[in-house]
């Protein structure tokens, strides 16, 4: 994707580091971890995390036993994956991955397809994926959901901001999310169109999963997830109905994923 000094200086932050790991997005986290570890192959195999920002997630496929090489834009990202044991952390963009052909077991797309809102170089970032990745390979890859932010303004009680609140209708109307005060865009999908696109870069048969249902809405959410017994219930309650269709746009995020046509 294209680095946009507003999108450097938002990353360079380091906001994303601790994202996944406090709050109600841990059940984003869990639920992208539970549905990986149902759908990778066992280890050893090598997963390409492509935006995988600090490695919340090469981390732990790491200690499950995964070879995990990352690429982020994001200079500072790359700095402090390179730092986690067994990480191999290296700036690259997602629509030009600088691996072989048929060179990788996965390949994650955790974040990138946020940042292209060009449904071509969305398209292009998958149809790359699925050049790197073995025949019969995995190929994974989260968008937000097109409702997201009206949701989660309504939560957080950002609705009653004007400006909050026309940000988050545009984005529900056509997909584009000028969030106030970031300086750049991204991009939310309608569930719908995330098939399409897969199958447009020869990805057929996507499977979709909504990562946190209705559950990321809850006033009392944090209690659950600090709660180790609570949180597993919450859980296997997201993952009872994970694909249900009318249910999916109703998660913050959703995970496809799809398997590169050809023998393994």
């Amino acid at each position: 994707m294209t680095v946009t000094r507003e999108l450097l200086a938002y990353y360079e932050q380091d906001r994303e580091h601790g994202r996944l790991r406090a709050g109600r997005d841990r059940l984003e986290f869990w639920r992208t971890q539970d549905v990986l570890r149902r759908s990778l192959r066992p280890a050893p195999a090598r997963v390409l995390d492509v935006g995988g920002g600090t490695g919340v997630h090469a981390e732990w496929l790491v200690a499950d036993g995964y070879e995990v090489e990352l690429l982020d834009p994001v200079p500072l990202h790359v700095e402090r994956a390179s730092e986690l044991a067994g990480v191999t952390a290296r700036l690259g963009d997602a629509r030009e991955l600088p691996v072989p052909d048929a060179s990788v077991d996965a390949v994650l797309l955790l974040g990138p397809l946020y940042h292209l809102a060009e449904r071509s170089d969305r398209v292009r970032a998958l149809a790359e994926a699925r050049r790197a990745v073995r025949p019969g390979g995995l190929v994974a890859a989260a968008t937000i959901n097109r409702y997201a932010a009206v949701h989660d303004t309504v939560h957080t009680g950002a609705y009653t901001e004007e400006r909050q609140r026309e940000a988050a209708h545009a984005a529900a109307k056509r997909g584009i999310m000028l969030s106030p005060g970031r300086g750049f865009s991204a991009y939310f999908h309608d569930p719908d169109e995330v098939p399409d696109e897969f199958a447009d870069a020869g990805l057929p048969a996507a499977e979709r999963y909504g990562l946190e249902g209705a559950f990321w809405l809850y006033g009392d959410i944090d209690e659950w997830l600090d709660d180790p017994e609570r949180r597993t219930l919450l859980l296997d309650a997201q993952r009872s109905m994970e694909s249900v269709p009318s249910l999916l746009g109703v998660s913050g995020h959703l995970l496809t994923i799809a398997r590169r046509p050809g023998a393994p």
